[in-house]
């Protein structure tokens, strides 16, 4: 059976990984060489001239260490991304974090561009002196925060990016509220008392309300809107802070953890069949055994979900039911 289109986003989802290393590199790479051809020119107007060598060897250790250190500021900005809010409280965490980030970014940066400097030196047999370590430190910082914003914001905007471009959802559908108010006074003839009788034994309470469902899901992708309703979800999986809704060969993120989620759904249409995976029983068209007790789910899609021996036997008593 033959899987549903791929649109521009899914056909550049298996590239995305390369592209963004190469961007990473090719960024860093003219910048180290933009700043190596203006610290030339600079050179030639100082008293005591620069050699080529120790130019070249200050601004690629200087660029070296920051491509190295851009993995871990992404990690970082994934984890204290205020996309979800932006309220004062989670700002101020925010920034803070960074702040404190930027320093240990810079501390870092620091100490390995000495280290890869001492080395070149060493190799050229001179002696790399780096000066005084509190004042120098301190104008390095100031080039560093700079580097550090920068690379943090780009990382921001490219991931908004690339959110909308695949598309965003949340619930459309808000539970209805009962309306509130006191209970309207009921009117009785008056009795004798002859004629009374026995107050009725008090009610059990009412059971809490089912929670409500949401049944349609409003996506963002772009500049577009639509929608799409919660039965035509294929599967689920966990994303991090998101959960991707997996409709018809497309993924959107919804913001919310695969557990919290599950509980709004319908207990007897959507099942989970592993730690970050759960299917939509009427779009799952078989079910592959493997060793070990785990099996491999064949959705109606063209896709397939990982099923662990863990939840085997939900599932089979989901669709036994």
């Amino acid at each position: 059976m033959a899987g549903p289109r791929k649109d521009l986003y899914h056909r550049y989802e298996p590239i995305r990984r390369y592209v963004e290393v190469g961007f990473w590199i090719v960024v860093m790479a003219l910048q180290a060489l933009f700043n190596t051809t203006v610290a030339m020119v600079d050179a030639r107007s100082r008293a005591v001239p620069r050699e080529t060598w120790e130019i070249v060897v200050w601004e690629g250790s200087s660029h070296l260490v920051l491509l190295l250190l851009v993995p871990a500021i992404v990690a970082l900005e994934r984890r204290l991304s205020p996309l979800a809010s932006l309220a004062p409280g989670r700002l101020v965490r925010y920034l803070a974090w960074h702040l404190a980030a930027s320093v240990v970014f810079s501390l870092v940066h620091v100490m390995a561009m000495f280290a890869l400097r001492s080395l070149a030196y060493a190799a050229a047999g001179e002696h790399y002196a780096f000066g005084g370590w509190a004042a120098q430190w301190g104008y390095e910082y100031l080039k560093d925060v700079r580097a550090y914003v920068s690379i943090v914001f780009g990382i921001w905007a490219y991931r908004m990016f690339m959110l909308r471009w695949q598309g965003e959802a949340r619930v459309l559908d808000a539970p209805d509220e009962a309306p509130e108010g006191p209970p309207r006074p009921t009117e009785a003839a008056p009795a004798s008392a002859a004629d009374e009788e026995p107050p009725p034994p008090p009610a059990e309470p009412a059971p809490p309300p089912a929670p409500a469902r949401p049944e349609r899901f409003l996506v963002r992708k772009l500049r577009r809107e639509f929608l799409i309703a919660a039965g035509d979800i294929d599967w689920l999986q966990a994303e991090g802070n998101y959960v991707g809704l997996h409709v018809n060969g497309h993924d959107y993120l919804l913001r919310a953890t695969l557990t919290d989620f599950l509980t709004q759904l319908d207990p007897a249409l959507f099942v989970r069949v592993h730690r970050s995976h759960a299917v939509n029983l009427s779009r799952l068209r078989e079910i592959e055994p493997l060793d070990g007790g785990d099996a491999r789910l064949h959705m109606h899609d063209g896709s397939t979900v990982p099923c662990s021996r863990r939840y085997r036997e939900a599932l089979r008593g989901a669709t036994a039911s």
